[in-house]
């Protein structure tokens, strides 16, 4: 029996079955487009069927609640990664709409006295992730888990 080879990209987890547009708060001067992903003058971040991601990152459970603002952040740092976007000027607004997506589907965030001041740590994005990892996740991470973002989320200063 001859052998017969397949041909697949490894690295990924999901891919987009149908594509996906949203509005953003992301307005860039021109449009960028690339195979899979385009954003327009007027924000619309349009992600075309085929488009494959990972989901959420970090110690993060892929659930429905998480998929969607993990597609649309991991698509922004994709454009920010191939220089299409500054990382400089978008990566704090990437990691809000990530926020205000899990927020809008259904992400409850368990500690609110953490939780409040979200916004004057975007401006740390290490800071925003751990407290990504800490809060966004309806089934969470471990407490062990928990317990070494918080203490790395405290060497940030930002406590």
């Amino acid at each position: 029996m001859a052998k017969s080879y397949i041909r697949y990209r490894s690295g990924y987890k999901y891919q987009l079955a149908t594509s996906y547009s949203m509005p953003i708060t992301i307005k860039p001067t021109k449009e960028i487009k690339i195979e899979f992903i385009t954003l327009d003058t007027t924000g619309t971040l349009t992600i075309k069927a085929g488009y494959a991601w990972d989901g959420p990152s970090g110690p993060v459970v892929d659930t429905k609640e998480n998929m969607r603002a993990s597609l649309v952040h991991d698509a922004l740092y994709q454009l920010m990664r191939l220089k299409k976007l500054s990382a400089t000027a978008y990566r704090d607004r990437a990691d809000k709409i990530f926020k205000n997506i899990c927020i809008a589907d259904g992400i409850r965030i368990r500690h609110y006295r953490f939780a409040a001041p979200v916004d004057r740590w975007t401006d740390d994005s290490y800071a925003h992730r751990c407290l990504c990892r800490l809060f966004f996740s309806g089934y969470g991470p471990s407490a062990p888990h928990r317990l070494h973002h918080l203490r790395a989320l405290r060497s940030t200063g930002l406590n």
